[in-house]
């Protein structure tokens, strides 16, 4: 055989030999990979056959590889947008309640009112006729003053009831009277013995109190089913840290760098990386919790006597029953308002003769219960209170369980039977780190998510300071009580980004940003915010630190102070 054919050869069949020393030409093979990647609708022009050298993978393993740097950053984005779908999919029960309760609850008390305001225009229209008619508009004043209430209206209600009856009693007392002319000033003498004289009997202290404890119960109830409804939404939009992403990459993605498209994740690897990724999420649910108790709470006045319902069906008749004691009563009171007003002027013969007949002789005639129309809201509020505390005691603990929930769908992990088959984050094999605790603090030796334990996350901050408003106004309103913060304002700035240390306006005094971590931090934020815009007001010139150092966080510190006054913070 010449030489130079030797020569050829020999090197030939080296090579040939050194291939399947190499690697497995099918273990080296792409093919499933492009299948899965082409299925998530990216390009295969991005994907090789086969793979190649990893060097320029910066989250996955470094090894040999199916995935270019195009596709390592396009799967990096789709876990992001996967991870963000999960975690609403997940917290849809919790958003859903709140929304459609509310909806519910909202509809049922306006139309309840709105009932209860017909059904007391059409009995007393029936009932006093054209007399009712000639004064509906201190009735109609009282039904628009609840439903400003209601709907969160600054109303005192019994300021606002007390004013009614007063009203009604200077109405009553000339229609029994009209042999007589009484002046403003003389009208408002007679207002002032409504508590003494009671001409009304016993029914507008019954009344205030169950009108009062009715409508702070239903009112309370739903602006809490309203922060409810807005936290959940808020905290159901995440926002994962560039340390989150490159977890989700590595545990959801990562697979397919290394030919592995069928292999899920471990469970306990996805706990890790949930837990990491949904840290501030954790520390809501004990002040979550503790609104949901406060809720539930709520609900059980709902429930018993004072309840709005079985306070505003029978108004109208309460009210005519009212009407009647004072018709029964109307000589003693008369006498003695003149004993205590003085003797008013006589009405000019004319009208005194024409009223006479239609307002003195002819009376008030009483209410036939028969004659009241139906109320009925559609639907009783005893089914409304039953659905909405079974549905709240099924979200509690929702947030410090997402992770599990999350973990356990077998569409995202390999489940807890399988724990030797899979994705470990480095080869399929089992996962030997430890399952972290819940919450911020517990991160720090996170092994999968570059967690920063020293900067909670404002925004959650913010909806734990809301549930922790909230809570203390639906504890109030169980009691009875009724906490009337100025929402608008106050929510407005627990939404509001804390501002930055450098952060200065002018004619404001400017406080030192605090880096002190936790709740009482942002309370510190919002009351600079708070007597800052009163400054602003004021023209208050500007006050710098430097002149003044013991002006340093006062302002937040004091309304810190305030707040645990409040039993607001603990």
């Amino acid at each position: 055989m010449p030489c130079w054919i030797g020569a050829v050869i020999l090197p030939l069949s080296g090579l040939l030999l050194s291939l399947p020393a190499r690697a497995d030409v099918k273990a080296r093979s792409c093919g499933e990979v492009r299948q899965a990647y082409g299925a998530k609708g990216f390009s295969l022009a991005d994907i090789p056959y086969q793979e190649i050298a990893g060097e320029h993978l910066r989250i996955c393993p470094q090894e040999y590889t199916c995935c270019t740097t195009e596709m390592e950053d396009k799967l990096s984005q789709q876990s992001k947008l996967e991870f963000e779908n999960l975690v609403e999919e997940t917290s849809h029960f919790v958003r859903t309640t709140f929304v459609s309760r509310h909806k519910k609850f909202d509809e049922f008390f306006r139309e309840l009112l709105e009932n209860a305001e017909k059904s007391l225009n059409d009995m007393f229209v029936r009932t006093y006729g054209m007399l009712y008619m000639q004064n509906s508009e201190v009735f109609q004043d009282l039904f628009t003053e609840l439903k400003r209430y209601y709907t969160g209206g600054n109303v005192n209600l019994e300021e606002m009831l007390n004013d009614f009856w007063a009203r009604l009693l200077e109405r009553m007392f000339q229609l029994i009277n009209p042999q007589y002319h009484f002046s403003e000033d003389y009208l408002e003498c007679v207002s002032k013995y409504t508590d003494q004289l009671k001409p009304f009997g016993d029914v507008p202290r019954k009344l205030k109190i169950q009108v009062t404890r009715a409508f702070i119960a239903a009112r309370t109830f739903v602006q809490g089913l309203t922060v409810g409804r807005e936290v959940a939404n808020r905290v159901s939009k995440v926002s994962p840290t560039p340390g989150c992403i490159r977890a989700l990459m590595k545990m959801l993605y990562c697979p397919y760098c290394r030919g592995l498209p069928t292999v899920r994740p471990c469970n306990n690897y996805c706990l890790n990386v949930m837990k990491g990724c949904l840290a501030n999420q954790a520390d809501l649910d004990t002040e979550w919790n503790l609104f949901i108790d406060a809720m539930l709470l709520v609900a059980e006045r709902l429930e018993g006597p004072f309840n709005i319902e079985s306070v505003m069906d029978p108004i109208d008749v309460k009210i005519s029953e009212a009407i009647m004691n004072m018709q029964e009563n109307s000589m003693q009171v008369s006498a003695k308002v003149f004993q205590g007003c003085g003797q008013p002027k006589p009405a000019p013969a004319l009208r005194s003769a024409r009223s006479a007949p239609e307002n003195f002789n002819t009376r008030f005639r009483p209410y036939n219960p028969e004659e009241r129309p139906t109320t009925a809201a559609g639907t009783s509020l005893d089914r409304l209170v039953t659905d909405i505390k079974e549905k709240l005691k099924l979200s509690k603990k929702v947030w410090s369980t997402l992770p599990y929930t999350i973990c356990k769908d077998e569409s995202v992990t390999a489940g807890t039977s399988n724990d030797e088959e899979c994705w470990n984050g480095h080869s399929k094999a089992r996962y030997l780190p430890e399952i972290m605790n819940d919450g911020l603090t517990n991160q720090i030796n996170n092994p999968e998510v570059d967690v920063d334990i020293t900067r909670p996350d404002t925004f959650i901050r913010q909806q734990i300071m809301a549930l922790r408003v909230m809570t203390n106004k639906l504890k109030n309103a169980y009691n009875g009580n009724d906490v009337n913060f100025q929402d608008t304002t106050f929510m407005s700035l627990l939404q509001t980004p804390v501002p930055p240390p450098n952060h200065q306006k002018k004619n404001v005094l400017k406080i030192a940003h605090s880096d002190k971590a936790g709740p009482e931090s942002l309370f510190y934020h919002v009351g600079t915010e708070v007597f800052n815009k009163l400054l602003l007001k004021s023209q208050v010139p500007l006050l710098q630190n430097g002149k003044h150092p013991r002006l340093r966080g006062y302002w937040g510190a004091l309304f810190e102070a305030i707040c645990k006054g409040a039993n607001i913070i603990p």
